[in-house]
Formats: C-alpha cells, sequence, structure tokens
C-alpha cells in the first residue's frame, strides 16, 4: 500500500498505532498499580482475568451491533469511552481516593470497549482499502503494529520503576483521544449501509457453510492453543532450560522480542506469498513449518540456537494467522464481516490462548517447562492433521 497517497489509510493506521501504545502502556501499569495498592498476587491476577472476559461474553454482540451500525462513529465513541474511563484513575489518585476495584472495574470497561471497537475495526479494512488491496493494507497494518509490541512494552517496564504507574494511564488517556480525531477525520465510509436487521444467527451460519472459513477457524483455535503455550512457558522455560535468569538478563529482553521479530518478517512475506499461491496452499504449507519451527524450539537447549528458532516460529505463526484473516475477510460479505470475524477472533484468540496457557500450565507441574510447550504444540498437530486431512483445502491449493 503506497502510504504516500492515500490519506484515509494513513490516519486509519495512525489511529491503530496510537491506539495501540496506550493499551500496551496499560497492559504494563495496571498490574503494577493493583500490586502497589494492595501487595496480593490474586488482586493482580484478577486484573488479566477482566480484561480476558468480555470477548468472551460480548464477542458475538459487539459483531452484530458492529454490522448494524456506522462504523466510524462507534468506533470514535468507544475511544471516548475509553479515554474517560481510564482518566479516572490518576484523578481518583491524585485526589487519594484510587482503590483496586476501581482499577478492575476500568480495566473491564475497557477491555468491553475494544471487543466492539475491534468487531467495527475488523469490518472497517475491507471497506476502506477494498478487498484487492485488503492483504497489502493488512500486513502493512500488521507490521506497524508489530513494531510498536517490541518497544513500548519494554519502554513501559523501565517507566515504570521510576514514574507511578496511576500517572502512566495519563498516556493512554491521550492516545484514545488522539486516535478518536484520527478516525473522526476519515473521509471515505467505514461501513455499508446500516441495516435494521441484524443478527447473530446469520453471521454463525456464514461460518458453519462456508468450509474454508470454518477449517481455518478450527485449525486456527489450535495454533492459538500453541501460541498460548509459547507465553506461558517463556519465562520458565528460558529458566530451567536455557540458563536465562527471569531478571536482569539481556538475553531473556532478547527471547521476549524473537516473536515480534518474526510477525515484522511475516508481514513482508505475506502480501508476496499472496500474490503468488492460493490462501490455502499458504495454510497447508505454512501449518506445518509452524509445527516444525516449534519443535526446533522445544529441542533447543542453549540461546544462540533458541533465538533464532524462535524467531522462525513467530515468522510462521504470524504467516498462518496474518493468511487466515486476510483470506477471511475477502470472503465474508460487507454486511457479515464484523460478526464473523469477531466470532472466529473469539473462537481462537478468546478461547484457544488462555486454553493454551492453562493446559501448559497444568502439564508442567509434572512435566516442567518443556512438557508444557510440548502439549501446545501436540493441540497444533491435530490442527496440521486436520487441515491436510480436509478435501476442500487441498483442492483450492
Amino acid at each position: 500500500m503506497d502510504l504516500r497517497t492515500d490519506r484515509d489509510l494513513r490516519h486509519y493506521l495512525a489511529a491503530r498505532v496510537t491506539s495501540l501504545i496506550g493499551s500496551l502502556v496499560s497492559v504494563v501499569a495496571l498490574p503494577v498499580l493493583v500490586y502497589q495498592l494492595t501487595g496480593s498476587s490474586g488482586w493482580t491476577a484478577a486484573v488479566a482475568a477482566v480484561e480476558a472476559a468480555p470477548y468472551l461474553l460480548f464477542g458475538l454482540l459487539a459483531g452484530a451491533v458492529a454490522d448494524r451500525v456506522r462504523r466510524r462513529e462507534l468506533m470514535v465513541r468507544l475511544e471516548i469511552v475509553t479515554g474517560i474511563a481510564l482518566a479516572s484513575i490518576p484523578i481518583a489518585w491524585y485526589s487519594g481516593v484510587l482503590s483496586a476495584t476501581q482499577v478492575i472495574i476500568v480495566g473491564f470497561v475497557v477491555q468491553t470497549c475494544f471487543v466492539f471497537f475491534d468487531a467495527a475495526n475488523f469490518g472497517a479494512l475491507p471497506t476502506l482499502v477494498g478487498k484487492e488491496k485488503l492483504t497489502s493494507a493488512f500486513a502493512t497494518l500488521y507490521g506497524a503494529t508489530t513494531s510498536v509490541q517490541l518497544f513500548v512494552p519494554a519502554l513501559a517496564g523501565l517507566a515504570v520503576a521510576s514514574v507511578a504507574p496511576a500517572a502512566m494511564i495519563s498516556v493512554n488517556v491521550i492516545t484514545a483521544v488522539a486516535a478518536a480525531l484520527l478516525i473522526a477525520g476519515i473521509r471515505a465510509p467505514l461501513s455499508t449501509t446500516p441495516t435494521a436487521k441484524v443478527d447473530i444467527v446469520t453471521g454463525l451460519k456464514f461460518l458453519w457453510e462456508n468450509k474454508i472459513v470454518r477449517t481455518l477457524t478450527f485449525v486456527g483455535t489450535t495454533h492459538a492453543v500453541a501460541g498460548g503455550a509459547w507465553v506461558a512457558m517463556l519465562v520458565p522455560w528460558a529458566d530451567k532450560v536455557l540458563g536465562i535468569a527471569p531478571s536482569g538478563d539481556a538475553r531473556l529482553a532478547a527471547l521476549f522480542s524473537c516473536w515480534g521479530v518474526g510477525g515484522l518478517a511475516a508481514s513482508r512475506l505475506v502480501p508476496v506469498l499472496g500474490r503468488r499461491f492460493s490462501p490455502a496452499w499458504v495454510t497447508l504449507t505454512a501449518l506445518p513449518a509452524s509445527l516444525a519451527c516449534g519443535a526446533l524450539v522445544l529441542v533447543s537447549t542453549h540461546w544462540l540456537i533458541a533465538l533464532p528458532a524462535a524467531v522462525l516460529w513467530g515468522a510462521t505463526h504470524s504467516t498462518v494467522v496474518l493468511n487466515a484473516i486476510t483470506y477471511r475477510q475477502q470472503e465474508i460479505p460487507d454486511e457479515l464481516q464484523s460478526r464473523v470475524n469477531t466470532t472466529c477472533r473469539m473462537l481462537s484468540w478468546g478461547i484457544g490462548q488462555p486454553a493454551g496457557a492453562a493446559l501448559a500450565g497444568a502439564v508442567s507441574v509434572a512435566a516442567g517447562p518443556r512438557g508444557g510447550l510440548a502439549a501446545g504444540l501436540c493441540v497444533l498437530t491435530v490442527g496440521v492433521a486436520a487441515a491436510w486431512i480436509t478435501p476442500v483445502l487441498r483442492r483450492n491449493a
């Protein structure tokens, strides 16, 4: 995509990056803030719990709402609500009345806004750029957001050591307002003509009847399980297997960035593959490659081997994800974009990722962190087999 000539896409990309920067600051600051207020690991874990709940609670509803209303207006209002909710934290902190309960409630509200924003966002990009340019546009967006994810959490982690976490939340307030203004400035439509009759069942019916989308969703869930296992086991695996200390070791920071580096590589690779091969071919090729790279990580016992192996796994993992999302958005009718994509995201990221983390954690109690990683890869093996035995994928490849 040529950002120099597409003003609306520049606004859209800037809004997404700006919003993500603020969100990543809050991801670091909120748990630290709750721990400072309570000294309790249970309260701190509650932050993650309430942030994960909204996608499961409101995912289907959010998709229906986003297909029914004007997406630009919805996205602007959600960013404003996010900014107002977050602003209550530094205000209460400066007033000396901030409580952990308030932080938890704000976290739930903000994440609920994200679910509805994400639903609208799924339909906004295909409408803005057209389906013929979607792969390139999404890869550009993915590359930009992945770059942000590489650096912002680390910088926020350094800042929280010297700046009060409640004060750091002000950054997210500013980015939410800025993102709302950028989205409001987009001139092109972000939605088709809204309809008064939008239901959840129609989206679910499309997902079930489209065999390729249905298969990719199932495979994506198994893929997310492996990703959840990696996230859950990364630190203990680095400590127990690679001898990388959980704090004060620069190699751990490098290990954390490996999947991000791989994601950047995938954002460049997927548009090239999309021009030469069918999405089904990319899926059938990238899935076993992801499994193989995960296995390479699993057997690595030295950090010099583990780091490039993790980069390769991140690249192949992101290739599968990018390819599946852009294919879905090309196949789904405009009036169903939000509903179907939100349902797919709920099944993969909303269910697969935490399930993978839980599975890896349970297995690691008896078999160590390598056992936890292996459990996630075993689930991915099922997904690879399901993709290859599905006739419709092989025919389209």
